[in-house]
């Protein structure tokens, strides 16, 4: 796992593990990021299904409920495959765009 912060936002990159150890490593060190923005970049996993999306659910919808964002990166699956709940984009540059989106909304009470 690899944490890079810029600003008020954490990107966090798996490349070796599996989704489930990896969302056990997010939900450990969930009290140092639950004060940013989280992207996960699961681009580079070449194999990744909407069940390892839905293992995600849990902690999307507990980092948003305190207002923060959530978004995952990977174009092997389908926004409109996912439950409303998870934010999916297929680039880094569109998860940084919604990020910021978010933070204007929140900015003007939405």
């Amino acid at each position: 796992m690899i944490f890079n912060k810029e600003g008020s936002t954490t990107i966090i990159t798996q490349e070796k593990t599996t989704i489930v150890e990896f969302v056990k490593g997010l939900e450990d060190k969930y009290e140092s990021l639950k004060n940013d923005n989280i992207i996960v970049n699961l681009f580079s996993l070449q194999k990744i299904t909407i069940d390892d999306i839905n293992e995600f659910l849990l902690l999307s919808n507990k980092h948003k409920a305190i207002k923060h964002s959530f978004v995952i990166v990977s174009d092997k699956i389908s926004y409109n495959e996912v439950p409303n709940e998870i934010t999916i984009v297929p680039t880094l540059q569109e998860a940084y765009d919604l990020v910021e989106m978010e933070e204007i909304e929140r900015d003007l009470g939405f």
